[in-house]
Parts: structure tokens; sequence; C-alpha cells
């Protein structure tokens, strides 16, 4: 089967639906966009895998020569979902204008697996010295469960890894961690006219917020990032829930909060010190209080800035690795043993909105990136040496 040309590729890409999302009813399956890269790389001579992490979700890893060490290129294959009366033309074909590609995907970063076989196929008639690896995970928007497996399947990947997801085309080496958490308190409700007749779920609340706010003030005074443009971790309340009337004492309250911890601060560890300064409220109160991730933590990233990964890409781009405040599948591949770096075409301006797109003028660029980044890692055997 011939591959399509580069242009059809992106646009096949997008056309493939690939909602992640936590409510089921826009949930869907990557399949279709997993099946489209295994064809096209298994055309160039890649071996492909394509496990099945869960019901409707896969993973693809394709590898173009063997060996230890290489280059892994990466991104997730799925999207957030979309509402299509906000964009200007179907989010799910590619539409030219203003000299960018737009549609679902294209930004936030279906479209960089089109880029990554545009930039290897002149190469691929030069012998390998250490494989190229192209990773595409499901579920990143969401749960992250792609690369989880991964990472849980402990097999080292590569030398170097680089996820393409929008950073225009400047190198990150560093993000925070998200922490999604939610706090229950059981009390005990009663006639409102006593307060002997229960214990107030919503007055232990009061005493858990102002707890949780000591705990802000104390990790932002122990941690700062000047890398970062909010150097400091942050602890967001995010919503509430309680009580049903005035004259019950309230039984039953919940809260589900937001923590963004700095490179060197433990998801863990950060649970376990919550959960210790609860305690004593939940005797003072006679309440229960539990505490559980709303998902399973992402851990916050960085990659040393002396490290071969980084220096080489600040020298291709020309600009300093930085450090950004969103998360991406960068400690999981660095669990694998890989050098780790986020880079890619895209503006995180435009990821998640309607109208996502992609600037014509990075494309050449992002080629050429790539196509050197391959050279030195999987060409270069005095360069690519374990």
């Amino acid at each position: 089967m011939p591959i399509p040309s580069f242009k059809e590729q992106f646009a096949a890409l997008l056309a493939a639906p690939s909602v992640s999302c936590t409510q089921p009813g826009w949930d869907q399956s990557n399949r279709p966009v997993i099946e489209l890269l295994a064809a096209w790389l298994g055309e160039l001579g890649f071996t492909c895998e394509t496990p099945e992490v869960a019901p409707g979700k896969f993973n693809l890893l394709a590898s173009y020569g063997s060996g230890p060490g290489g280059l892994v290129l990466a991104g997730h294959s799925d999207t957030v979902p979309f509402d299509a009366a906000l964009w200007q033309s179907d989010p799910l074909k590619l539409r030219e204008a203003d000299d960018r590609w737009y549609g679902l995907g294209s930004c936030d970063m279906k479209g960089f697996f089109a880029l990554i076989i545009e930039a290897v196929r002149p190469l691929l008639e030069q012998p390998f010295r250490r494989p190229l690896l192209i990773l595409a995970t499901c579920d990143e928007e969401s749960s992250m469960s792609g690369a989880r497996a991964l990472a849980e399947a402990g097999p080292p990947l590569g030398r170097a890894a680089v996820i393409g997801e929008p950073t225009g085309l400047r190198p990150v080496r560093l993000h925070k961690g998200i922490m999604m958490e939610r706090i229950d308190i059981l009390g005990q409700s009663g006639h409102s006219s006593n307060p002997a007749y229960g214990h107030s779920a919503l007055e232990a609340m009061h005493g858990v917020i102002g707890e949780m706010m000591t705990l802000r003030r104390q990790w932002q005074g122990e941690y700062d990032n000047p890398l970062f443009d909010v150097p400091k971790p942050t602890l967001n309340f995010g919503c509430i829930h309680g009580g049903d009337n005035p004259n019950r004492i309230c039984g039953q309250c919940s809260l589900e909060f937001d923590l963004r911890p700095l490179p060197g601060m433990d998801p863990q560890q950060l649970r376990t010190i919550i959960r210790r300064r609860l305690q004593p409220l939940a005797e003072q109160h006679q309440v229960k209080i539990d505490l559980a991730p709303l998902f399973p933590a992402v851990p916050a990233f960085e990659q040393a800035a002396e490290s071969e990964l980084v220096r080489l890409a600040e020298r291709l781009t020309g600009h300093q690795a930085e450090a950004v405040a969103f998360a991406t599948e960068a400690p999981y591949l660095q669990q694998l043993g890989c050098e780790t770096l986020v880079l890619g075409p895209g503006d995180i301006a435009c990821a998640h909105q309607p109208d996502e797109y992609l600037q014509l003028d990075r494309i050449e660029p992002t080629v050429q990136l790539l196509r050197r980044m391959i050279e030195h890692y999987c060409l270069q055997p005095q360069t690519a040496a374990n």
C-alpha cells in the first residue's frame, strides 16, 4: 500500500476520531489512529507492536534498527473533547487558512506523527547503528494509562526520548506534577436546634481547609524554583459539596482540590503529610475523614540541564531549555531510562481550544530538527555508543 503524502497523512490522522475523556459519553477508542500509523510505519520497514492497554485503548511502539540505546520520538494519539459549534469548520477535517493548518489534534498533537514520518523517510536508506523507536500512547488527556502501562512493563526504551507536545519549538526540561484529590468527611446529621444531636461535617471541613491552607503556606515557604513562571507549588480548592438543609446538622461534606508539586516533591509523601495533619481534626470533631486521589498523580519532571539531550536540543533550536506549568508523559519515559525532553512545533495557547492549529512555518524547522536528532542518536556510531 503506497504511503500517502505528508499532507494526506496529517489530514487522515485528524479525521480519525480518538477523544479521551473521563465521561463515558465522550470517550472513544484510539484504534483508528494506531492502525493508520502502524500501516504507514510497517510499509517503511518498522516493526510495530500495538498492545491493548485497556478495552479499545492501544499503544503503538514501532522500531527501526536494533540494539541498545537509540532515540524515542513520542506522542499521544488521543485528543480532548470538542464543541463543534465553536469551530469555524469541521474539527476533524484539515483546513488550511492564514498560513495555518486547522483541526483537532493539529497542535496537540496527532499531527506530530506525520512530521516524524516526513523526517525519517529520506534517512531509511542509510544504516541505522542504533534503533529509532516511535511511540504513540493512549489516554494522555485523561488517565495517562498508556504511558503508565509502558512504565510498569519496565523494559528500557532508548537512550533519549523527545515528546512532541506543543512547546513552540523551544526545549522543555522541567514541568510541575498534578495531584487531583478528594477529601470526604462523614459526620452525623441531626436537628440543628441542639449541636449535641450530631457532628457537623461542614464545621470539620472548615478546620480541614484551614489546615490545608497552612500546609500550602508551609510548602510555598520550603519550595521555590525560579525557572517556573509560578515558582511555588500551588494548591487550588476547586469545589466543595455538603449538607442538604439549613435546619439539619451537616452529615457529609467533600472537597476536591488540585495540587501542583515542583520537581523534588513526591506525591505519595505529600499525601502522607496531608493525612497526618487531618487525623487530629477527625478526632476533635468526631468525624471520619478520608483522602483519596481522583486520578493517579502525575509526578513532576526534571531533566538535568547538563544532559546530552538537553545540550543537543539547545544547540539545534538556539533556545535554552525552559520550564512549563502543564504536565506530560515525560516522567514515565524517564522511568524507563531515557534522557527525556518535551519539544514540539505547536503552541500551548491554542491547545484544547476551538480552531486549534499548527503554523505552516513550523513544519520545515520541525522536520529538520527531528532529522538532526535521528542522525545524532541513530546514524552516528561515535555519538550513539553506550
